[in-house]
């Protein structure tokens, strides 16, 4: 355990930044934790089977390096060894934060995170946001960041899903989930994070809330987070969240906590379908018979949708706002997304094996 007076009575607070092959954006990433307006007492930078400097990169710029041994099993692996060999040294009320290397964190961050925590809160991830670049595929990525960053804001900070980007943990809870699955009564193996998943990060947060806690994401939380400059990168990267995320409710099952994710799939899915009936049905009516015309009910409905559309994305910018009221680059995007999610249904129905692909 370590000594409450080395850090003023306060709780300790820990970063693991796993990493692979990182050397291009670690220092960002660690650069970002120092000029937290709560440092963190230590940075360890997980280095798991790198083959570039990126351990050396890590050091130069303050942080302790921890190699993974014998880890096959990409991200979750790589954290399991490092909390293992970190978690013994810190109090129950102590907080490890868990951030992606390719990540940085807004300056409030740590502070606002560690305010967060009560009793009834176990864990608190951020509220991502897309790096510039990109074209308009990075552009629809940021648009699509900050709809899910204004309806977390809607719904109080509650988190959907504490985000491997940034999230901020409770030594006791991350104690609690390892015996948890000990016991049975969560699965994913018999560490702190789950083997067991293609998203390690949604079935955490499954598993918190499963054990009573909370999960916020306020929004001072705030990261800034890598986006997909290709369709291809896109794609895999989407296919494994959402696969991952239907094998995650399919090994939990219907509880109290996984219901809502239920029917947030369900209405993801019938959306997605009404919006191809829709589409096959406007092309052959207008085909067939013409276009046909103006409906001033539909009308004010699409109206209504446009507007909802712009609002949501307001803070990225003008061109965000544009793209949006255009909204036909925002119908290809969401033909793209409604492929990856048909596509996991039907890879998890046949139960082929998707596989972790780095992006």
């Amino acid at each position: 355990m370590h000594d409450p007076a080395a850090t003023g009575g306060r709780p300790h607070l820990t970063v693991l930044i796993p990493a692979h092959n990182e050397r291009e954006r670690i220092a960002a990433a660690i650069d970002g934790l120092w000029r937290q307006t709560r440092r963190p007492d230590l940075i360890v930078v997980v280095a798991d089977n790198c083959t570039d400097d990126t351990a050396a990169v890590a050091a130069a710029h303050g942080a302790q390096v921890f190699h993974t041994r014998g880890n096959t099993h990409k991200k979750a692996g790589a954290l399991n060894q490092a909390i293992d060999w970190i978690l013994p040294h810190l109090d129950d009320r102590d907080l490890l934060l868990v951030q992606d290397a390719d990540t940085v964190l807004n300056p409030w961050f740590n502070e606002t995170a560690m305010g967060t925590f009560n009793r009834k809160v176990g864990a608190v991830g951020g509220v991502f946001y897309g790096e510039p670049g990109g074209g308009l595929l990075g552009l629809l990525q940021r648009m699509e960041f900050h709809r899910y960053a204004w309806e977390v804001e809607r719904t109080g900070g509650r988190a959907q899903v504490l985000t491997g980007t940034g999230t901020m943990f409770r030594a006791r809870v991350l104690r609690e989930v390892r015996a948890a699955r000990l016991s049975g009564l969560i699965g994913g193996g018999d560490g702190y994070y789950s083997l067991a998943s293609l998203t390690e990060d949604d079935e955490m947060t499954k598993a918190v809330k499963t054990l009573g806690y909370r999960a916020m994401s306020p929004a001072g939380c705030a990261v800034t987070t890598e986006v997909m400059p290709t369709l291809r990168k896109l794609w895999h990267q989407r296919l494994r969240w959402q696969r991952g995320a239907l094998e995650n409710l399919r090994d939990y099952g219907w509880t109290r906590v996984t219901a809502r994710y239920f029917l947030q799939q369900f209405l993801m899915g019938f959306g997605a379908l009404s919006f191809l009936v829709y589409l096959i049905f406007m092309s052959t009516y207008t085909t067939m018979y013409g276009w046909p015309g103006l409906s001033p009910f539909w009308t004010a409905i699409g109206l209504i949708f446009v507007v909802e559309k712009t609002v949501s994305v307001r803070r990225a910018g003008p061109l965000a706002v544009v793209v949006a009221a255009l909204m036909v680059p925002e119908m290809l995007y969401d033909l793209f997304q409604h492929a990856v999610y048909f596509t996991s249904l039907w890879g998890l129905v046949r139960r082929s094996e998707e596989k972790w692909v780095a992006t």
